[in-house]
């Protein structure tokens, strides 16, 4: 191929570029109206009452962690194969991470793992969990959810990776990723590799009223303007928590909004993707586990190899830009140097050592995938 093959990339089109003209050429760069469309239509998107939007998902994950009350010294689990940030919000609030193994299958956080550190511990001992949804499948919350109701534990589900991703839950009812029914808060992501693109970015949804107006307050300094113009004017405003500047921008908001309009046809082709990589694969190379009652929404496709270093290797020199997601967190020097170095984590561990994340994006040509898919099969039977 001439030109090289990403892991990952943003499909810009003019509806995109011309919203985004649009919204620099308003009165409002920046808390304006396109904020609040955008949370409105997310919101809706994925079944939730309510979405705050973010200047990032890591931003995103440190309001939601001092949003349900996250203490110093308080324990959180939450998966070690995920970005660092699903941990070092946690960090950021004084907390610290515990680390779950991995269903070695579908890569996610293990819930019997989870259940063997609960009961290890005196009850009250953590304070919540943070499964992710990763590579885009979706963590079954409710199974979660009876956990953490067991042990009173608080949930953050890390959506980042699973806009349009699904489960069905008992009640054969299908549960958007995010979509608070089971989870406290979601937080996503809108990084340009993800699925909706705004540069930088983020939302929480929530189903609860009260975080969602502790987010809305802890998003923008802890400020608010709330019924004190009758008795001050219309200057006045009080700050009462210690916030952070965490909004995005109207001109992001704007973008997203376009961005997130073809995110169900952008999901249905990741999944043909998927489909296409699973069919050349089966039988000779693990790939990610689908549990039934599960729709992935496929941020990633990722497989396994003995020799993945010479395999990565080889296809960048193909110009197959893959990549690895992720060294394992508790095995990164921050936390080793904090104690985490003999976490006995076996099964994230074993992933690492094989895992691979091959190219996957709605604009990926079956053209582009055919040679991606010859050139693996040409190193493993090489």
């Amino acid at each position: 191929m001439k030109s090289k093959i990403p892991y990952g990339r943003q499909n810009i089109d003019q509806n995109d570029i011309d919203a985004v003209i649009s919204a620099l050429q308003s009165d409002y760069l920046t808390q304006g109206p396109k904020v609040k469309e955008f949370e409105l239509k997310f919101s809706e998107y994925v079944g939730a009452k309510y979405a705050v939007a973010v200047n990032n998902a890591t931003s995103g994950l440190h309001l939601s962690v001092l949003a349900l009350n996250l203490a110093k010294g308080d324990r959180v689990i939450t998966t070690p194969i995920t970005f660092a940030a699903s941990a070092n919000c946690v960090r950021y609030a004084g907390g610290e991470a515990w680390f779950a193994d991995i269903d070695p299958n579908t890569y996610l956080l293990d819930i019997n793992s989870v259940k063997e550190l609960i009961e290890s511990k005196p009850k009250g001992f953590f304070k919540g969990i943070i499964p992710v949804d990763f590579a885009g499948l979706p963590v079954n919350m409710e199974e979660f959810r009876v956990l953490a109701e067991a042990n009173d534990l608080w949930i953050i589900e890390d959506a980042c990776h699973a806009p349009g991703g699904y489960f069905v839950d008992s009640k054969s009812e299908k549960n958007f990723c995010g979509n608070g029914n089971y989870a406290d808060i979601g937080v996503f992501s809108f990084h340009p590799v993800k699925h909706i693109a705004c540069g930088e970015g983020g939302m929480l949804t929530t189903n609860s009223k009260e975080l969602y107006e502790k987010l809305m307050l802890l998003r923008t300094h802890g400020i608010t303007k709330e019924n004190m113009e009758e008795n001050h004017g219309g200057w006045y405003y009080e700050m009462i928590e210690l916030g952070f500047n965490y909004r995005l921008t109207d001109f992001q908001s704007a973008l997203g909004i376009t961005q997130l309009a073809k995110n169900k046809k952008g999901v249905e082709r990741r999944n043909e993707i998927s489909s296409a990589y699973k069919k050349a694969f089966e039988g000779k190379i693990k790939f990610q586990e689908l549990p039934s009652e599960m729709y992935n929404a496929h941020h990633l496709f990722i497989i396994e190899v003995e020799n993945r270093k010479e395999l990565y290797e080889f296809l960048h020199s193909k110009g197959i830009l893959v990549q690895i997601h992720y060294v394992p967190v508790h095995t990164l020097p921050y936390y080793k140097n904090i104690g985490y170095a003999n976490a006995g984590l076996v099964h994230a561990e074993k992933y690492y050592s094989r895992c691979i994340s091959l190219p996957m994006y709605p604009t990926l040509s079956n053209k582009e995938q055919d040679f991606v898919i010859e050139q693996i099969n040409q190193f493993v039977n090489g």
